[in-house]
């Protein structure tokens, strides 16, 4: 009985295919499409491997009168002159030319002395541009007071200034710039990211769903070691055969590939008029109307003269001209469960900007017919 009743559902499989062999693989690729599969690397980080932020204080040299004029940068430099010997009074040293700075970077897990980071240079003083400028030696320290790296080079900025007596024209911001690789590691920092032979992955985007799906990854292709403890973290114990290469273990972890689950939500910039919508987004059962309401406001005063030998004086008579324009909207009904696709092309047959989308969409929310979060930047 069985075998008959499987025979039969084989049967109309095929014939279903041969009738519709679109409509299956139209299934597959929309669901491929709607959730693709992401590598363990680019949607967790192990617990314990993570960067450190350095910061220090220098001096930029060698700008062209752009420098600062309080006298901040005059009493580092005197006091980096006395470490060389050298003993400079406050009136020695009127140079437009140096420039106070902050330098931050940060330094990445498992980075060793010798190698090199970029360095961001940003001014403290008044400069207007560190165009041309090079940063003098700076050390950077970490939050612990140690100096991990030591910075210095030329600045590179991404604009430009140039000014005259009476006018100035600037392109992007001059008073921030970078060094690439401009600072030495000197120590490096230790990183403890396996303990007890076991390690944490830390989820980028925390979500009970791909929290769950990455472990059950895991265990199909390790065995039973992965055990999801939250949102945000999945805890790994080593198999046997990786006990003495935590390396080569993690490696293969951040091969495997799952599919991430995301929280339905529409993203909101009114600012700039962006708007974000998630593939899970579902809308029900609403009608949508939307209509341009537009008011012209404009003043003409008139001059009125008096009669001749009335001894009246002359009057200005205010007269205000207005003019509302209102065009026709249009009403589109959005079924139950309709999806973004749906949800855009109703939009844009209403001739609807993206101001008026957020608008609108802001309105489905109030109404209880958007399904998801409403994030408004």
């Amino acid at each position: 009985m069985f075998r008959r009743f499987l025979t039969l559902c084989l049967v109309c499989l095929v014939v279903f295919w041969f009738l519709n062999p679109i409509g299956i693989l139209s299934l597959a690729v929309y669901a491929q499409e709607l959730s693709p599969r992401v590598r363990v690397k680019d949607l967790a980080v192990v617990e314990g491997a993570r960067s450190n932020q350095l910061t220090g204080m220098g001096l930029v040299v060698g700008l062209p009168g752009t420098g600062d004029r309080t006298g901040m940068a005059t009493r580092m430099i005197r006091n980096m002159a006395e470490q060389y010997g050298l003993s400079l009074g406050t009136r020695e040293i009127r140079s437009r030319n140096i420039a106070a700075v902050s330098v931050v970077c940060n330094l990445p897990p498992f980075t060793n002395p010798g190698q090199t980071v970029d360095v961001l240079v940003s001014t403290l003083g008044d400069a207007k541009s560190l165009e041309g400028g090079v940063l003098l030696q700076t050390p950077l320290k970490a939050a612990n007071g140690g100096v991990y790296a030591v910075a210095q080079g030329p600045v590179t900025v991404g604009g430009f200034t140039a000014e005259g007596m009476a006018a100035r024209v600037a392109k992007n911001v001059t008073t921030t710039g970078r060094i690439a690789g401009g600072a030495i590691v000197e120590r490096d920092v230790p990183m403890g990211y396996a303990s007890d032979s076991k390690l944490t992955l830390l989820l980028r985007q925390p979500d009970f769903t791909t929290a769950h799906r990455l472990a059950s990854s895991i265990n199909e292709k390790f065995g039973r070691i992965a055990l999801p403890i939250d949102a945000g973290r999945v805890e790994v114990a080593f198999p046997p055969a990786y006990a003495q290469y935590p390396a080569s273990f993690v490696a293969s972890l951040e091969q495997l590939e799952i599919r991430p689950d995301t929280v339905a939500r529409v993203v909101i910039n009114e600012r700039t008029g962006t708007v974000v919508l998630g593939g899970n987004v579902k809308i029900s059962a609403v009608a949508v109307s939307h209509g341009n309401l537009t008011v012209a406001v404009a003043e003409a005063p008139e001059a009125v003269q008096p009669e001749p030998f009335a001894g009246g004086r002359t009057a200005v008579v205010p007269r205000t001209e207005v003019v509302v324009e209102e065009q026709r909207g249009r009403v589109v009904s959005m079924k139950a469960s309709a999806s973004v696709e749906d949800l855009v092309d109703a939009l844009n047959s209403i001739g609807a900007t993206p101001r008026d989308t957020i608008t609108i969409l802001q309105a489905i929310n109030d109404a209880g017919a958007l399904h998801g979060e409403l994030v408004v930047m």
